[in-house]
């Protein structure tokens, strides 16, 4: 796009610095993430701040990526820059939004506005598929709806474009109505509205009203005759539909697979539902509904309906044969989806070689030969090793760039390459949902065992943020991904978290983190408990060790001066009462003269460990603790005359005691979505879900018995199912035996008989479920804390009991 400088800057209150500041400026990409692969002479780039992050300490590296035009707010800036321009603003946010707003202002077209509490992606991407052969639409892609997602997908609006469709979602008062001028939506959709994520509000009514900010100036509102919403709305713009009231606009009965549709003063007609669940037959009540709005036939109603497929909504990432990594998105090939799914690829590549396979692409509005040069365009300055296509017009137009396999249909790939053709590199598997790369994905996944641990990877970031808002932004953070990363897998989560910048990952033994390192690991890492036999391990991956005695120092120190290292960083861990392991007092002196004679090493942070910081009762024991640990490293500073990092705050300890922060904390099994008290668990996203399917049902008879030893008895007939999970993988043996349960089709199915090594039974008389439905063994609704009360052990004894050969798939939404 085209900018006026002059009329930019008058609209953002922004003053220019800079000697080359033009009339005009060529922008085709807007960024917030100083890590975009995006970022060129042509980017204009907003320097973001926050409690925890600051996109000004990224403006000489994105000048050496060639990058010219930045927004500001701070003084400090390199100058002498040739060909930089900056734009200095009191509030790069604020002034971000005000740009999508000025972006938005230069385009006249009609815009739904999608928010509420569930649906709006499911919505919002269905409506694109209903109206896309009348409209050219730009909508948001995946679920870009939050404070900064809205504003990058209003920067998507050009001249092609007759209809956008936005999804807005917030998280507290205030935000909506700085993102309605953004959006300006014309027609409003308000989805299903819950108790989920209410946190920023007092009440779900007060959620209600901050949402319904967005439909200020809107023609009509479409939403479900629900009171607790419409009794906000104005009447003359409300276009409702309801299963109850006969006078919303439209009203519907379900028959069984079939919806009876009766709009107000119009013929009825059916519509025969792809799916049968609550909530898709709510959200396609309101694609329906919406269409009447637009005055959509009702054949064409019909027609489309029909052909609705299930929205995926997330990046997984699973493990590929010979030592690859899979991105799954198999069912969705737009323009501004393969931006993101790149992005993702960069931040979780495991290998070096980075493997695209790609469908034909889609971009409303756009010619063939002008969407094809973008693609080709975004493919080159993302480094893709090599690039797979697959369909007639992305072989037609990216023929010629280097490394690149081309073939007609998904068939002919499977037939002309093999998993031999793969090894050793990340692969994005992206498609259009016709092309049916989920056979793409099946051919080179590892681990096709039913029973798998979903990790989604957007719970660990609001983990992470949450516990960085009790921290003051100058303290340091180090996230600790031993034991599998308290068993859910240690490379993606470190991965996500270096992109996150944690200043430290902590790991148990040497070879956690020699792995992450041979994974592309390059945040720095502390061995917890290192062992003497892996000191030169250690050194040669530049891994730095927790010290906690003489003897290891002293052993380490040997090892150190043969590999003539100098100032080598390590971390002296005191012993504050815990009693595992660290220095005691009276052993400081010695650790000090030790200390004053070598140069070989340098002390990074002193640390200690609190044993009962979630425990009320001993307060006044972790404030001893406290007190002894600042009263001996302050003794070990002034003899040093060193300036160290201290740390002693584990999880609890920053929930409890974030007064006591000093340079740097130590998250642990929070950023698993686990605290220690019910309020600070409101606050956390569960992060692991361990899922499996039914194997099999029986009807057995009264008194007949179920698995070893014969210790469940039937009561009359009773229903078995069989799952394919045991304590082989991770299921603890003492859940069984009626005292612990499974979740199938929502409800409690409790285990019946002793727990097997690979399988165990659940009595599901009373559900109504069938062979290969979903069985929950714990998530959200079942949470490990639950499970860990009932059988009188510890969260972290449930996580790190999940076997390695469950397979883990990792998500972002």
């Amino acid at each position: 796009m085209n900018i006026d400088t002059n009329a930019f800057c008058t609209f953002l209150e922004a003053e220019v610095l800079g000697e080359n500041a033009q009339d005009n400026l060529t922008i085709t990409n807007i960024s917030v993430d100083s890590r975009s692969l995006l970022n060129d002479e042509h980017t204009l780039f907003f320097a973001l701040q926050g409690k925890n992050h600051n996109g000004h300490i990224y403006i000489n590296e994105l000048i050496t990526k060639g990058v010219k035009y930045f927004v500001v707010s701070e003084d400090n800036l390199p100058k002498e820059t040739s060909g930089v321009v900056y734009f200095k603003v009191k509030n790069t946010l604020a002034a971000f939004q005000k740009a999508a707003n000025f972006h938005r202002s230069h385009f006249n077209l009609p815009v739904i506005g999608i928010t509420g509490s569930k649906g709006k992606t499911v919505v919002k991407e269905w409506l694109n598929f209903l109206l896309n052969e009348e409209f050219s639409v730009i909508k948001s892609p995946k679920s870009y709806n939050s404070q900064t997602g809205v504003p990058l997908s209003v920067f998507g609006i050009e001249e092609k474009h007759n209809l956008g469709i936005f999804e807005v979602g917030i998280s507290t008062i205030g935000e909506m109505e700085r993102l309605e001028p953004i959006v300006k939506p014309t027609i409003g959709v308000f989805t299903a509205i819950t108790e989920e994520h209410s946190e920023g509000f007092e009440s779900v009514e007060q959620k209600i009203q901050e949402k319904i900010k967005l439909f200020t100036n809107v023609d009509k509102i479409v939403c479900e005759d629900d009171i607790r919403i419409t009794s906000f709305l104005s009447k003359d713009k409300l276009y409702s539909w309801s299963f109850e009231n006969r006078e919303a606009q439209v009203f519907a009965s379900l028959q069984n697979d079939t919806l009876i549709i009766t709009p107000n003063a119009k013929p009825s007609f059916e519509v025969i539902l792809p799916f049968s669940d609550n909530a898709s037959v709510r959200n396609i009540l309101t694609c329906i509904t919406t269409m009447l709005l637009l005055n959509y036939s009702t054949e064409i109603i019909k027609h489309r309906i029909e052909l609705l497929y299930p929205v995926e909504l997330r990046l997984q990432l699973k493990d590929g044969l010979n030592n690859c990594t899979l991105i799954d998105d198999a069912y969705n090939a737009d323009y501004q989806s393969l931006v993101i799914a790149l992005d993702f690829l960069e931040k979780h590549k495991i290998n070096k070689s980075k493997t695209v396979i790609l469908s034909d692409v889609f971009r409303s509005g756009f010619e063939e030969a002008e969407l094809y040069g973008l693609v080709r365009s975004l493919l080159l300055n993302n480094n893709i090793t090599r690039l797979i296509g697959i369909g007639n017009h992305i072989t037609e137009y990216l023929y010629g760039i280097p490394n690149t396999y081309l073939f007609k249909t998904t068939e002919e790939f499977l037939q002309k390459m093999s998993v031999e053709d793969f090894s050793e590199e990340t692969i994005l598997i992206k498609g259009a949902r016709a092309y049916r790369f989920d056979k793409i994905v099946t051919a080179l996944e590892t681990k096709t065992h039913e029973t798998v641990l979903e990790v989604n990877l957007n719970a660990i970031r609001h983990n992470l943020n949450f516990y960085r808002s009790k921290l003051e932004s100058k303290t340091k953070i180090m996230v600790m991904v031993k034991a599998f990363g308290y068993g859910n897998g240690s490379f993606e989560i470190a991965k996500l978290l270096a992109h996150e910048n944690v200043d430290y990952l902590g790991v148990a033994f040497a070879d956690e983190g020699i792995d992450l390192r041979k994974a592309g690991v390059n945040t720095k890492i502390i061995v917890m408990n290192p062992e003497i036999s892996a000191f030169s391990a250690m050194i040669a991956y530049d891994l730095e060790p927790e010290v906690y005695s003489v003897r290891e120092l002293n052993a380490f120190l040997k090892v150190a001066r043969e590999r003539n290292c100098y100032q080598y960083p390590i971390h002296i861990k005191l012993d504050t009462g815990m009693h595992r392991h660290g220095f005691l007092t009276n052993e400081l002196q010695e650790l000090v003269e030790l200390l004053k004679t070598t140069n070989v090493v340098e002390v990074k942070s002193i640390f200690s460990h609190l044993s009962s910081s979630d425990m009320p009762e001993y307060r006044d024991f972790t404030l001893d603790q406290i007190n002894m640990f600042t009263k001996n490293a302050d003794y070990l500073m002034s003899s040093l005359d060193i300036q160290p990092i201290r740390h002693i705050l584990n999880t609890s300890g920053v929930y409890n005691f974030s007064a006591y922060q000093m340079e740097m904390v130590r998250v642990g099994i929070g950023l698993y979505g686990v605290g220690n008290d019910e309020e600070e668990m409101k606050q956390l996203h569960n992060v692991s879900t361990l899922k499996t399917r039914i194997m099999q049902i029986k009807e057995i008879e009264d008194l007949e018995s179920v698995g070893y030893g014969r210790r469940f008895r039937a009561v009359g007939k009773t229903k078995i199912a069989t799952v394919p999970i045991g304590y082989a993988d991770g299921v603890h043996r003492s859940w069984g035996n009626g005292v612990g349960y499974v979740l199938i089709n929502g409800q409690q199915a409790p285990i019946v008989g002793s727990i097997c090594m690979d399988m165990l039974m659940v009595d599901v008389t009373a559900i109504d479920c069938v062979e290969e439905d979903e069985v929950i063994i714990f998530g959200q609704d079942l949470p490990v804390t639950l499970i860990a009360n009932r059988i009188k052990t510890i969260p972290y004894e449930i996580l790190t009991s999940v076997a390695q050969r469950v397979k883990r798939i990792f998500y972002e939404e």
